[in-house]
């Protein structure tokens, strides 16, 4: 707010800036020739006069902020630079103002602020990533091996990084973090779980197993290289799919009756991996459970006190809110410590046949010396891939469902990062850039995909930092992190209770998150009750018969009975079944099946002032290299720009982004937190 003083007293801005501060208040101080040549002089030195008289009744009957810090005063920025006042409404121009974006997606933080913000989305992103190899090790008997382990970890870590550079390079070109999907995670273990994949028992006993034997070496390869032959052939439908815009056709007939049960099956699907690692010590399972709810639930909203440095307060302390960004992190943190703790003193069980014997972290400890320092995954590191039908029909169901996904997450990064809708050649680009990634992931030998990841999406409505730069930060320290053979080693001795524990509450979010896609759809509706009821109890009755009773599937076509096997004993390809075909063949309305709300929803404007091919175009001068030529017409390349709009200043809107968007807020932001 304003204080008292008269602005001849104010030493931060002259009459003059004051005036033009109040004429043109989204003008920055330095930059005011920009917006006066649009008033002719007299006119502005006419209304800079009245503004002046304007200014001094106001600061002669408005009260002065009390208790300020400099931080919650909306007269004044940190700068000295004078901002909008707030309206009547209190409220909700405090909302507005914390809606406001620090950095938009177009926007080039500092250096060191990319190198903070990306380290946190890494952080923020560590639980799905990590987890998936964890999952996997069990189908590829991989329990007892914690250097393979490891390998896998940095493998991950490797590519996801180069996936992410791609995917905000020349796909989407949004701040949008790829890593592991656990929409090919199912597939992939009801594939390892048919008879002729599943681990021989002397590979469960960790007294029999010689990790470092060519017969232990060549049953996990052999698994991993089925399973890379499958992923890649998968991928190069998505690949198709993407780059060819038949995307926008699957959309047509896939609402949140088909999404919600695909998506909360994935997360049902995994509770046995979950219990399993949780019910090797509930007691520490549980700790890291409720450790990681009281942070990401009752703590979120308290700031913790941190040290900041800045040139005009020098050090002070900041607000900081840390259980708010990183509440899996820090449980998992927690809980390992106190594992450690209990080992070093043998509160644990030293006897590897009594209960709570797993959580112990001194069960790999080789694992940290044997870990080289930097180590370079390649493709064809495990090997030859190998493909099967089973396998591939199997990932094409998981690529189909991470394509859904996928495209929900371009709309949501779009609205908080501060862009326009994504138009079709993007969303083409980014699940086709997608598609190549899985085919990277597939090549190097990850045992999985890769996916747009929806906790990073969320992140940047908590941190109001959506500038892509960030993000390739991230990429380029995956990619390090990758490189690093140690740190792959360090995920690997986390007990395997303190797993269990981030399982319940990370497939639980999963589960909720699908059921979330109901809010589109009349939910009073008998139909579509009945539609997601039964979607929800076939996706988990059909495969769990089946795997009770594997050998009733009997064509006599060995290769169709693997492919029935793998489709109907993955949860998630049963549910999303019956939800398309039951919401596609039951008469109902677009409006009661929530396609009407859903493409609302994805079509609704954030508050931005940036121009779509800002966005979305591509880089380094390949839209103009395309626009003379008949690529330009390729369902993934921007339109070309006619040359007569080129330079034009018609749209003063268009060519200057708004003071919020365009130009970063002068708030200081500790670890990605506007202040």
């Amino acid at each position: 707010m304003v204080t008292n003083q008269s602005p001849l007293q104010m030493n931060c801005l002259t009459l003059e800036q004051y005036a033009r501060h109040w004429i043109f208040p989204n003008t920055e101080d330095s930059h005011p020739e920009r917006y006066s040549s649009l008033l002719p002089m007299s006119l502005l030195t006419a209304l800079t006069d009245v503004a002046l008289v304007l200014c001094v009744a106001d600061s002669s009957t408005m009260a002065p902020e009390k208790d300020s810090n400099g931080l919650d005063n909306y007269g004044f920025a940190l700068e000295g630079r004078f901002r909008d006042l707030p309206d009547d409404d209190a409220d909700s121009s405090e909302e507005e103002d914390n809606n406001k974006l620090a950095y938009c997606v177009t926007d080039v933080p500092p250096w060191y602020l990319c190198i903070i913000l990306g380290v946190q989305h890494c952080l923020t992103a560590f639980g799905g990533i990590i987890a998936i190899p964890m999952i996997l090790s069990q189908g590829l008997c991989l329990q007892h091996d914690g250097l393979t382990q490891s390998h896998l970890i940095s493998t991950i870590f490797f590519v996801s990084g180069v996936c992410t550079l791609l995917q905000v390079t020349i796909g989407i070109r949004l701040p949008i973090l790829q890593g592991g999907t656990f929409t090919l995670l199912a597939p992939s273990m009801a594939m390892l779980s048919m008879p002729e994949w599943k681990c021989p028992s002397w590979t469960q006993n960790a007294t029999l197993v010689n990790t470092s034997s060519p017969e232990y070496i060549e049953v996990w390869q052999s698994r991993m290289r089925a399973l890379q032959g499958s992923i890649m052939v998968g991928s190069l439908f998505q690949v198709f799919v993407g780059f060819s815009g038949l995307i926008g056709l699957f959309m047509r007939f896939i609402g949140p009756l088909t999404i919600a049960p695909t998506i909360s099956l994935i997360g049902l699907s995994l509770f046995d991996p979950a219990g399993t690692n949780a019910g090797n010590h509930w007691g520490i399972s549980a700790m890291t459970t409720s450790l990681i709810i009281l942070f990401s639930q009752y703590l979120r909203h308290i700031p913790v006190p941190c040290p900041y440095y800045s040139k005009a307060k020098k050090l002070h302390t900041t607000r900081v809110y840390v259980f708010q960004i990183l509440p899996v992190l820090l449980g998992a943190s927690i809980s390992w410590l106190i594992c450690y703790i209990l080992t070093k003193y043998n509160v644990l069980p030293t006897d590897p046949a009594q209960y709570g014997y797993l959580a112990r972290t001194d069960l790999k400890g080789d694992v940290m010396a044997q870990a080289p320092w930097v180590s370079f995954p390649y493709p064809g590191q495990w090997g030859m891939p190998t493909v099967s039908l089973a396998g591939v029909v199997g990932i094409l169901a998981g690529v189909i469902s991470s394509m859904i996904e996928s495209v929900g997450d371009y709309h949501a990064c779009a609205r908080l990062s501060g862009a326009p809708p994504p138009p079709k050649h993007a969303i083409n680009r980014g699940i086709g850039v997608e598609g190549i990634g899985c085919l990277l992931a597939g090549a190097w030998g990850t045992g999985n995909g890769t996916t747009s990841y929806s906790e990073n999406v969320g992140a940047l409505g908590i941190t109001k930092v959506g500038s892509r730069m960030v993000i390739v930060a991230s990429g380029v320290l995956m990619v390090v992190m990758g490189v690093f053979g140690k740190v792959g080693a360090i995920f690997t001795t986390i007990p395997s209770p303190v797993v269990g524990g981030m399982f319940m509450v990370m497939f639980g979010v999963v589960a909720a998150a699908g059921v979330s896609n109901l809010q589109y759809a009349d939910m009073n509706s008998s139909r579509n009750i009945f539609i997601f009821g039964f979607s929800m109890f076939s996706g988990l009755v059909i495969p769990n018969w089946i795997l009770k009773n594997p050998n009733t599937l009997a064509t006599g076509v060995i290769e169709l009975d693997q492919v029935l096997q793998v489709l109907l004993t993955t949860s998630m390809f049963v549910g999303g079944f019956f939800g398309f075909v039951l919401d596609n063949t039951i008469p109902g309305s677009k409006q009661e099946r929530g396609i009407l709300a859903w493409n609302k929803a994805h079509e609704d404007d954030s508050s931005n002032t940036l121009e779509s091919g800002e966005v979305y175009n591509l880089p380094f001068g390949i839209n103009s290299r395309l626009a003379s030529t008949w690529l330009q017409y390729l369902p993934f390349c921007p339109p070309s720009v006619p040359r007569s709009m080129e330079g034009s200043g018609a749209d003063i809107n268009a060519l200057e982004p708004k003071h919020h968007l365009g130009h970063p807020q002068p708030a200081p932001i500790i670890l990605a937190v506007p202040l």
